[in-house]
């Protein structure tokens, strides 16, 4: 079973075809959101998804809801499997309150993507899934091929429809059950490859979401928990890890380069400066380890990169018209003369390049690079790191002064405690403050308060070592 999906920018098309049916005067690009939602065939419950998704909309300030436009399709392309989960598809048009920044919005359209979502899982027997929902981009997908694509969607076979940019991907399902919803490119990310360590990605993210916090998504992003999608694929989940550290305030690309790092720790030609970002970087988020070819957009960037493996083609062209064509295998476009490239290549493993359309230029991986480098301290933050030979150190005076009469529930070590002099950031004792909560009647040694990093106990910690 083949899928099939394009990411694209969104264009005056959709202002012209909320005027045209829908009767809407839409504001200026970037003022209004535009999305693909899957609902049921069946009346009744597309009405109910309808209702979750307004419901939830209503909950946060800043969104009106425009209207609903029913995605004209031709379900004559699509196969048998294909055309028995075929779903029903609106486009919900939502436009942002004047006082809304931008980024102010995007994260709004994010809450209400997951809160909505959140909310249909729990109503059983309702299919609902939104493709996307952005200001700048949309995503069509489908159970089809590439060819098949355009067919289904008359949108895209649409004269007047136009996009800069589009993020195109086809796969034939094998290690994934088919579904309408895990056509990729899902949001920001496609790639070829897939991602080996995603059990313990997983993991690790779901550790993170105790501690989790933004200060440009604010407190309502512990409503969307879990970040991820656990019933999408690893290309999918990662998609969902992307999402939320690009709201969060990183570029695409950093987001990325934050993922998807090089191979640095034994690199005998990584400049210190260089190391020094990545280790800082490696205490944030381990890596998503393909091999794996990734391709990604918001809109604003397009690139590529290839995992610090390298087992997966990624070959780009330029032309002359500006154009940059890049893809998991060469000759894809046929169409493009020899005599009009004026730039072609193949990507390196760990490396990465993107458009930046603000710019209008191609930025490569040691441009990028060196700009991340100078962006912030890394060697200082290096220096304040603290490692498992001082937790070490710690558990080791923890133990001499238990031996010299000294309590458990005094000296209780933490991540991000000042090790080397003997002094502990964290004292604990009866009705002393910890982490700003307040501990009682504290007694039982053996049980110790949670540590800093994703809620483990020390002893836990311990266990697990």
């Amino acid at each position: 079973m083949e899928w099939a999906c394009c990411v694209v920018s969104l264009t005056s098309f959709f202002r012209q075809r909320a005027k045209q049916e829908l009767n809407v005067d839409l504001p200026p690009a970037r003022r209004f959101a535009v999305g693909n939602v899957f609902f049921a065939q069946d009346d009744h419950l597309l009405q109910e998804g309808k209702r979750i998704f307004e419901d939830t909309m209503k909950t946060l300030t800043g969104l009106s809801l425009a209207g609903w436009r029913e995605v004209p399709v031709d379900s004559k392309c699509l196969g048998r499997t294909a055309k028995a989960f075929e779903p029903r598809i609106f486009q919900p048009f939502i436009i942002a309150a004047d006082d809304l920044t931008h980024r102010e919005f995007e994260a709004k359209l994010f809450f209400l993507r997951k809160k909505a979502t959140n909310a249909a899982t729990f109503t059983a027997g309702i299919p609902f899934y939104i493709c996307s929902l952005s200001s700048r981009t949309i995503t069509y997908k489908g159970m089809m091929n590439s060819m098949a694509l355009p067919q289904y969607y008359l949108d895209l076979g649409d004269t007047a429809f136009g996009s800069h940019v589009a993020l195109v991907h086809s796969r034939f399902s094998t290690n994934t059950f088919p579904a309408w919803r895990r056509a990729h490119p899902y949001r920001y990310l496609c790639h070829n490859g897939e991602i080996n360590t995603i059990r313990g990605n997983v993991n690790w993210m779901r550790a993170r979401e105790g501690v989790m916090s933004s200060e440009v998504l604010g407190p309502e992003l512990a409503d969307c928990f879990p970040i991820y999608e656990s019933d999408q694929s690893d290309s999918g989940i990662l998609d969902n890890i992307l999402e939320v550290l690009h709201l969060s305030g990183r570029s695409l690309p950093e987001a990325m380069m934050l993922v998807v790092p090089e191979a640095w720790e034994r690199s005998a030609v990584m400049s210190p400066e260089k190391r020094d970002m990545y280790k800082a970087m490696s205490s944030v988020m381990e890596p998503w380890d393909g091999p794996a070819m990734m391709a990604f957009t918001d809109g604003d960037t397009l690139g590529a990169c290839l995992d610090r493996n390298g087992l997966r083609p990624a070959r780009f062209y330029v032309t002359k018209g500006n154009k940059l064509v890049a893809s998991s295998e060469a000759g894809v476009l046929a169409t493009i003369p020899s005599q009009d490239v004026v730039k072609k290549g193949r990507l390196q493993p760990g490396k990465m390049f993107y458009v930046d359309y603000k710019e209008k230029r191609i930025i490569d991986d040691t441009e990028f690079k060196e700009m991340m480098i100078r962006k912030h301290p890394w060697s200082e933050y290096v220096k304040a790191q603290v490692t498992i030979e001082d937790l070490g150190k710690i558990k080791d005076h923890s133990s001499r002064k238990q031996q010299g009469g000294g309590s458990m529930d005094s000296h209780t070590p933490s991540f991000g405690s000042s090790v080397g002099d003997g002094e502990y950031m964290l004292s604990l004792t009866r009705n002393r403050e910890f982490q700003g909560q307040r501990y009682t009647n504290f007694r039982e040694s053996t049980r110790l308060p949670l540590l800093r990093a994703f809620g483990y106990t020390q002893e836990k910690l311990e266990m697990i070592l």
